[in-house]
C-alpha cells in the first residue's frame, strides 16, 4: 500500500514538533555552556582565548550528532506508531477493493473505541447495507424475469392458439389476454415510478384536500373486492382540517396500502382504518388481521423487490414495489411512513405534514 498518507502525518505532526524540541534544547545548552564557561573565566580571572572558542563548538559539534541521532530515532518510533495507527485503514482499503470486485463477504475487523474504531463500524455497516442492496438487486433480476416470462409466455400461447385457429376467438380467451397486458402495463409503470424516485423527479402539485373524503373515496373503490373474501372493514376516520398536499399522490399511496391490505388479509379477516388529526400532521393507519410480518423482516418492508414470502405467486404477492413506491411519495411531501406488526395484526401508518 502506498505510504503518503503516513509520511503526510509525520511531515505535519511528528517533525515539526521534533524540529522545535531540539531547537530549544539546542538553544538552552548553547546559552547555558557559554553561561558557565564564561563565569568560569570571571571566576578564575581567566582571559577569553581560543579555549572558548573550541569549547563552544565542541559543544555544537555534539548537540549537532545528538539532535541527528535524536531526531532519527524520533521520526522512526513515529513512523512505527503512525503505521500501527493506520494499518485499520490499510486494512480497509483492501477490504473495499474486495467488495468493489463484487465481494461483499470481507469485514474490518477494528475493536478499538476511537475514531478509527467508529469509522470500521460505519465501513461494516456500509458493506451489509451493499451486501443487502446486492442481494435484492439479484432478487429483483430474478423477480422481474418471472414477472415478465409468465404473462409474456401466456400472450404468446394464446396468440399462436388465435393464429393457428385451435383457440376460439371467444370473450374469455379475449379478456385473459387482457388481464395479462394489463399486469405487463402495471409493472411497466411502477418500474417507471421507482425510476422517477431515484432521479428526484418527483413533481408535486398540493392543493387543500379533505384527507377523509380521499380514504372513503378509494374505499368505495376496493369495496366489493372486500367483500368477495368477506372481509371486515371498520373505519375510525375523526375530521380534520385541509390538509395541503399532492392528491394525486396521497391516492396513489392509498391506492397501494389498500392493495397491500386485501392481498395479505386472510378470507374472513378484517381491516382497520384511522385517520387523526395530530399536532401538525395528519396521522393515516391501516391495520389488518393475518399471521403478521416476521421481526427480522419488518425494517425491510419498504426496501423494493423485499417480499416476505418469495414463494408466494405473483397473484397474491404483487411485485414487492408498493410499499417501496409509497414510502419515495410520503418522503417527498415531507411525511414519515412506518409499520408495526405482531401475530394477529399489521399495522402500516403514515404522516403528512399539514402545510
Amino acid at each position: 500500500m502506498k505510504h503518503r498518507l503516513l509520511w503526510k502525518l509525520l511531515l505535519i505532526n511528528s517533525v515539526p514538533v521534533i524540529l522545535v524540541i531540539l531547537g530549544v534544547i539546542w538553544w538552552a545548552i548553547d546559552h547555558l555552556a557559554a553561561a558557565y564557561f564564561m563565569d568560569l573565566m570571571n571566576r578564575y580571572a581567566i582571559e577569553p582565548t581560543e579555549i572558548h572558542g573550541m569549547f563552544l563548538t565542541s559543544i555544537h559539534h555534539y548537540l549537532l550528532w545528538a539532535s541527528l541521532v535524536a531526531l532519527g530515532v524520533a521520526v522512526g518510533l513515529s513512523f512505527l506508531l503512525t503505521r500501527r495507527v493506520l494499518q485499520p485503514l490499510s486494512h480497509m482499503a483492501r477490504v473495499s477493493e474486495r467488495i468493489a470486485t463484487g465481494d461483499f463477504s470481507p469485514r474490518v475487523d477494528i475493536a478499538t473505541r476511537d475514531e478509527v474504531g467508529d469509522l470500521g463500524r460505519a465501513f461494516n455497516h456500509m458493506a451489509d447495507s451493499l451486501a443487502r442492496v446486492e442481494q435484492l438487486r439479484k432478487n429483483m433480476v430474478a423477480d422481474l424475469a418471472h414477472e415478465l416470462r409468465t404473462p409474456l409466455t401466456n400472450l404468446c400461447g394464446y396468440l399462436e392458439g388465435l393464429k393457428d385457429r385451435v383457440l376460439p376467438a371467444q370473450p374469455a380467451t379475449l379478456t385473459m389476454l387482457h388481464q395479462e397486458s394489463l399486469h405487463l402495463l402495471k409493472l411497466v409503470e411502477n418500474l417507471q415510478q421507482l425510476a422517477r424516485a431515484d432521479a428526484a423527479e418527483i413533481v408535486l402539485n398540493r392543493s387543500p384536500i379533505d384527507p377523509v373524503a380521499e380514504m372513503q373515496q378509494m374505499l368505495a373503490l376496493y369495496g366489493l373486492r372486500f367483500g368477495e373474501k368477506q372481509i371486515r372493514v371498520s373505519t375510525d376516520f375523526q375530521p380534520t382540517a385541509p390538509l395541503l398536499a399532492d392528491r394525486d399522490k396521497l391516492l396513489q399511496v392509498l391506492r397501494n396500502l389498500l392493495e397491500n391490505c386485501l392481498q395479505h388479509t386472510p378470507e374472513q379477516g378484517w381491516v382497520e382504518l384511522l385517520i387523526r388529526e395530530e399536532a401538525a400532521c395528519v396521522l393515516f393507519s391501516l391495520a389488518n388481521s393475518g399471521p403478521g410480518i416476521p421481526p427480522i423482516d419488518l425494517p425491510f418492508i419498504f426496501e423494493r423487490f423485499f417480499r416476505t414470502d418469495r414463494s408466494r405467486s405473483r397473484q397474491a404477492g404483487g411485485f414487492g414495489i408498493g410499499l417501496a413506491i409509497s414510502k419515495q411519495l410520503i418522503d417527498a411531501q415531507g411525511g414519515q411512513i412506518g409499520a408495526e406488526s405482531e401475530p394477529g395484526r399489521t399495522t402500516i401508518w403514515f404522516q403528512l405534514p399539514r402545510n
